[in-house]
């Protein structure tokens, strides 16, 4: 199989149903920003070695290619796709449930940093509200299920959950935010 198709050389792609859209046709932004997501998180992955993060964020990596499928599929497409479920998003809530119950009480808003794997979940965090800004987008104008957006919802307060753990576990500093004046 060719990776090249030379179908998208004009500017269009295919959503999964076959029906052919422009690449900035709001569905393809907010599918592509969800796989740039899938890739930040393979690097929050790779940096942190943690095992037992590791084992929810290849979790979070398969929903997103789910999240992705069902955001790729044209409206009426007939092809039967995986869905989010309530239990991924109760994952989630579960996961940031243990990580807070050793970390200190956040007391004011903290600039990103602290640890290099910590940094890269704020990015990872960024990009995930952008994911969620693209689909509340493209829910204004076709059908988007609504699990989708409260699981990218969910994730970026895990993702900003899962950095401040990587800044204790690896002993690094929560460095606050200081206004001025």
């Amino acid at each position: 199989m060719k990776i090249y198709t030379k179908k998208g050389d004009k500017g269009e792609t295919s959503l999964i149903g076959g029906v052919r859209v422009s690449k900035t046709d709001t569905r393809i932004e907010a599918y592509g920003t969800v796989d740039e997501l899938n890739s930040v998180i393979g690097v929050i992955r790779d940096s942190a070695k943690d095992r037992q993060a590791e084992e929810t964020l290849v979790s979070i990596q398969n929903i997103l290619f789910t999240v992705g499928s069902e955001l790729a599929s044209a409206p009426g497409s007939k092809m039967k796709l995986p869905e989010v479920e309530v239990s991924d998003i109760e994952l989630l809530e579960t996961e940031m449930d243990k990580m807070n119950e050793d970390l200190p009480d956040l007391k004011n808003f903290i600039l990103p940093g602290g640890d290099l794997a910590a940094s890269h979940c704020h990015v990872a965090r960024c990009v995930c509200r952008r994911a969620e800004r693209r689909a509340v987008a493209l829910a204004q104008v076709a059908e988007v299920d609504e699990k989708i957006i409260k699981y990218l919802n969910r994730l970026s307060d895990y993702l900003f959950t899962l950095a401040r753990f990587y800044t204790h576990q690896h002993g690094g500093v929560e460095t606050p935010w200081k206004t001025r004046g």
